[in-house]
């Protein structure tokens, strides 16, 4: 079968693209659910600090994007592991990446489901999902990384929407009471992995290194992109408290969308079928990212590195991930306690991924003295 270019670079990236790519990763599905997580008021300051810690492993991995190893792609990394050691901390990542992916994209086909097409079957819908990301993959990387523009302004704009929250006689002072926790509980141990885990996934972009731009500032890219999502989650947290309150939030599944079936628009009779529609686009660019990332780490792990892109092979990751998607919505996901497990598995994935991924390049190239 010929082949066709997946990988080729035309023109480097700027820092603009760099700072919405790492924005839209992080805030992919977390922008829908994390307040539900969060429910008390002071966990407004807890994420502060989250948002910081962060931005410590932003600079950490600013570092190696910054470094001539990380732009040279595989063959930085294996002049910095070695091998045999990087195909094993390959196949560990294509482990942990097509479990996490077939956990996203059947969170997001049953949120769909749920307010949207109650009646179809949840593994048309996540056949529907990977055929759209595929073929936004199948245009080939550095296409794929330019299409962050139309997904960041098809999402962006709609946390506006929720200013109407912040107007009285909805906002009230007392729903950020109190500041202060009077206690620490089981739960508020699972918001602080979730609120870690909603920034993670800039990680990912060592394997989009080669497409940017050396002239850009790796630090203050990473830092507007976090700076965003840190934005982005507060701003609809406090918005959910205004509407909810703390001790309804808890019990409320997906109340993003909810707060959004409260809105009435004399143009859309449904707003929240809206959002979810417009925010296909967000979902497709990361899954086509992550799917060329998945095909990427194949092809070094079976040794191909040297022989052409070919479309059999891509399409060999592409069912793949459908199998694992498929097999998990059809066999694992049939129950709420489930779901949780599943979700709270994701969540480890992305806070055990940020939190070393990082700290071991810097490492491993200050050892092998490929950083300054």
């Amino acid at each position: 079968m010929s082949s066709f270019q997946l990988f080729h670079k035309t023109r480097p990236l700027g820092g603009i693209y760099i700072a919405l790519i790492a924005n839209r990763m992080q805030v992919l599905f977390f922008i829908l659910v994390l307040p539900m997580y969060l429910v008390h008021p002071y966990m407004m300051f807890v994420m502060l600090a989250v948002g910081m810690l962060s931005q410590f492993n932003l600079y950490l991995l600013s570092k190696w994007l910054s470094s001539p190893a990380a732009a040279k792609g595989y063959e930085g990394f294996a002049a910095l592991f070695g091998e045999r050691k990087l195909r094993f901390f390959i196949l560990i990542g294509l482990i942990q990446l097509a479990l996490k992916i077939a956990i996203m994209i059947t969170s997001y086909a049953e949120t769909v489901r749920h307010f949207i097409f109650p009646a179809i079957n949840i593994n048309w819908l996540v056949i529907l999902i990977l055929v759209i990301s595929g073929y936004a993959a199948s245009r080939g990387m550095e296409n794929t990384m330019r299409f962050v523009i139309i997904a960041f302004m098809s999402s962006f704009w709609i946390v506006f929407i929720f200013i109407r929250f912040y107007i009285p006689p909805i906002a009230s002072l007392t729903d950020l009471y109190p500041l202060i926790p009077f206690d620490w509980t089981e739960h508020s141990w699972k918001a602080l992995l979730v609120m870690w885990s909603s920034f993670s996934s800039p990680e990912y972009l060592i394997c989009l290194a080669p497409w940017f731009s050396k002239e850009a500032n790796m630090l203050k890219c990473l830092s507007v992109g976090n700076a965003i999502s840190l934005f982005e989650y507060l701003f609809l947290f406090i918005g959910a408290l205004f509407f909810y309150g703390s001790s309804y939030l808890l019990e409320t599944i997906f109340p993003v969308i909810n707060m959004l079936r409260y809105l009435q628009s004399p143009i859309l009779e449904r707003i929240d079928t809206f959002l979810l529609s417009a925010h296909m686009f967000h979902f497709a660019f990361v899954i086509a990212i992550f799917l060329l990332c998945f095909y990427g780490g194949l092809r070094i792990l079976f040794k191909r590195m040297a022989k052409p892109v070919t479309r059999r092979g891509f399409l060999f990751s592409f069912l793949l991930l459908m199998g694992c998607s498929l097999v998990l919505s059809t066999w694992f996901w049939q129950s709420g306690k489930q779901q949780d497990m599943w979700f709270l598995i994701e969540v480890s994935i992305g806070a055990v991924t940020y939190a070393l991924i990082p700290a071991i390049l810097v490492i491993a190239g200050k050892r092998k003295g490929r950083m300054q």
